[in-house]
């Protein structure tokens, strides 16, 4: 025999329907790669990317110096990389938050002209008359580390999952 509180008609709050089940193949998370298969393409964007910034650099430096070589190759390659992440890395389309996404991005384009720029300081105090190909090596370097952060803030960040915000 049922009891009262079987039958009981008491409100409940209501559950999200994404709480009680999986997001399906249409939830926009569930188009979104995971890290494992954003590296890949991330790595591809970025070696494009620093292949642009040292030609830049390399043709820029003689005419108006190191630093703002590696201040204008810097800039003009973290907006064009900032623009291919979103669409092939993190598979954003669309114009909407695109500008958003440029703004955060030169957060992270900040954070790589501290590391280059600190790269090429520390070269001319150490090494002052080091060739251009010491620079581009120093630049690599700095560059791999600037990278590295990039991804994370690109990843957890600029593009993270809107649930995530």
């Amino acid at each position: 025999m049922p009891s009262d509180s079987d039958h009981d008609d008491t409100p409940r709050p209501a559950v999200p329907p994404t709480a009680t089940r999986p997001a399906g193949p249409d939830h926009p998370a569930a188009k979104r790669p995971g890290a494992v298969r954003q590296l890949p393409v991330f790595a591809v964007v970025g070696a494009v990317s620093t292949v642009a910034y040292l030609g830049l650099y390399v043709a820029l430096s003689p005419a108006v110096g190191d630093r703002t070589a590696n201040l204008i190759a810097l800039l003009v390659t973290a907006v064009a990389n900032t623009a291919a992440n979103r669409r092939f890395t993190f598979k954003v389309r669309g114009s909407a938050g695109a500008a958003r996404h440029q703004v955060q991005g030169l957060v992270a384009f900040v954070a790589g002209l501290v590391l280059s720029d600190g790269a090429l300081e520390l070269l001319a105090r150490v090494a002052p008359d080091a060739s251009s190909p010491v620079k581009v090596g120093a630049l690599i370097a700095a560059n791999a580390a600037a990278t590295l952060l990039r991804f994370v803030l690109l990843r957890l960040w600029v593009f993270r999952e809107p649930a995530d915000r």
